[in-house]
């Protein structure tokens, strides 16, 4: 398995006041933009040869605004990546756009059977970390050389799942931090 740098997109408004966001078009905050500078710039400092990785990022504004980020400040052409549809985030269908507070007020049947099964519980129209992993399984797959990976929270959750062979009960639960990034080396998950 080659390497994997795995980079959450930088914060938004919606993350600051626990929105959840799922596939809505959210751009970063200020926060956000600096957070992946600092990801660009460690990731250059700790692993140079990075600037030569296939670059691949969520097609979602934020996923793009922070990989266009992150490749300015390691000195390189901000639009030279790829998206793939793949690394979009987890939806949430129905849900999405609301805190958890306000499911708890007009969702409540739905939040119990979320917090009873993470993993398997499917919002209204949404999508299910199950079903979310199964795709980012199909992703990993065709990973065939060193990649810069830019998506979501849920993405990292279950690709971490998947690299370290994590429960159900395990993965959905994973604290994935905009401020610093994961390196994958095929055998090692490594935090920076």
């Amino acid at each position: 398995m080659p390497t994997i740098v795995f980079i959450r997109h930088g914060e938004t408004d919606w993350n600051a006041v626990g929105r959840f966001q799922g596939q809505q078009d959210i751009p970063l905050n200020a926060r956000g933009r600096g957070q992946a500078r600092r990801n660009g710039r460690t990731l250059l400092e700790n692993l140079p040869q990075a600037a030569e990785y296939d670059f691949v990022a969520s097609p979602l504004l934020r996923t793009r605004e922070t990989m266009e980020i992150v490749r300015g400040s390691m000195g390189l052409d901000p639009d030279d990546y790829r998206v793939d549809p793949i690394l979009k985030e987890l939806t949430f269908g129905d849900w999405e756009g609301f805190t958890e507070a306000e499911l708890k007020q007009n969702w409540p049947d739905g939040v119990v059977a979320r917090e009873a099964d993470k993993w398997g519980f499917t919002p209204p129209s949404g999508e299910s970390y199950e079903m979310l992993s199964e795709r980012i399984a199909r992703w990993l797959e065709s990973v065939d050389r060193p990649s810069v990976v830019v998506s979501h929270g849920g993405v990292c959750r279950v690709l971490l799942g998947l690299l370290q062979g994590l429960g159900p009960e395990t993965t959905p639960m994973l604290d994935i931090r905009q401020d610093r990034f994961m390196i994958w080396n095929g055998r090692d998950v490594i935090w920076v």
